[in-house]
């Protein structure tokens, strides 16, 4: 009677392992969301290492593979990870471009690259689709919708653990959205600049505006006369807080700020160093409020 037991036990095991979704998504935000929606039926991953820039990234032969071995992928879309498209031409099984999901809130860069002063984000052409967009949370809970719906479709003896899953989230995400605001909103006005224009989705939620954006092309360094120019812009501002993104705060930063009432901080729009679980993404905006905040509750 043991071995048949046994034999049975490991049968069922291995069903229930084979009969898990493998989602898979492009960038750690949307690995941060599907894993609150498929907590306890599953884990997601993502095809992007931490660190790695979603507009430069090139894809392995292991990352081809698990591309065309996941049960359902997200990701941003062509205008975040331009390396996508093609390979994805041979992928079988779905796959959704976010940007395209609809009602959601997408913004544009400013047609005009003088809107933030002289300089701008060179990886960010005007007038194109910022695609940040996981940073709002009105977006994010569309985002868990939808996975919700596809997850039940693929896994329906999961479906109602997907959908308490999804309101659990929603929940949540009502309660952190009250915090970030009532904290956020009293710094209306302060400046900061940013060497990356990551934040306007997460600004226009919580009535925040950068005064400016230090980025310049990673092929040509600055010239004395435009790093005068912004420093110049640094001391026209005032107290102020100059944010940069991990893993590497940029050399200009301290040129930029020596001897000036300047604070240097960082921000990480990608949530890099965010464990992945059921409260990450909600860990990534509080990371965001908190880094915004700490500094610019100080000047």
């Amino acid at each position: 009677m043991f071995r048949p037991l046994v034999a049975l036990l490991f049968a069922g095991c291995m069903a229930s392992a084979a009969a898990e979704v493998r989602l898979l998504t492009s960038v750690k935000p949307l690995q941060l969301i599907a894993a609150a929606v498929q907590d306890g039926a599953g884990r997601p991953a993502a095809l992007l290492p931490p660190g790695a820039s979603p507009h430069h990234y090139a894809l392995r032969p292991s990352d081809v593979r698990a591309l065309h071995e996941a049960t359902l992928f997200y990701w941003i879309g062509p205008d975040l990870e331009g390396f996508l498209p093609k390979v994805l031409a041979g992928r079988q099984g779905p796959s959704l471009a976010m940007q395209e999901l609809p009602g959601l809130q997408l913004r544009h860069f400013a047609s005009d690259p003088e809107a933030h002063g002289d300089e701008h984000d060179h990886a960010h052409r005007p007038g194109t689709l910022d695609a940040h967009l996981w940073l709002l949370p009105d977006n994010a809970r569309l985002i868990a919708e939808r996975m919700a719906a596809d997850l039940a479709a693929a896994d329906p003896d999961n479906a109602a653990r997907y959908q308490a899953n999804l309101a659990t989230f929603q929940a949540r995400l009502d309660a952190l959205d009250g915090r970030l605001r009532a904290r956020l909103e009293r710094l209306a006005g302060k400046p900061y600049f940013v060497f990356h224009e990551a934040y306007d989705y997460f600004e226009a939620a919580y009535g925040l505006d950068h005064a400016g954006v230090f980025s310049v092309s990673p092929d040509v360094q600055p010239g004395a006369r435009q790093v005068a120019r912004m420093r110049q812009r640094l001391q026209e501002a005032g107290p102020t807080c100059v944010f940069s993104e991990p893993p590497l705060q940029p050399r200009l930063a301290r040129t930029l700020s020596a001897g000036l009432p300047v604070r240097l901080a960082e921000l990480d729009p990608l949530g890099s160093g965010v464990p992945v679980g059921p409260q990450g993404y909600e860990q990534l905006l509080e990371r965001l409020g908190e880094g915004l905040a700490g500094c610019l509750e100080s000047l």
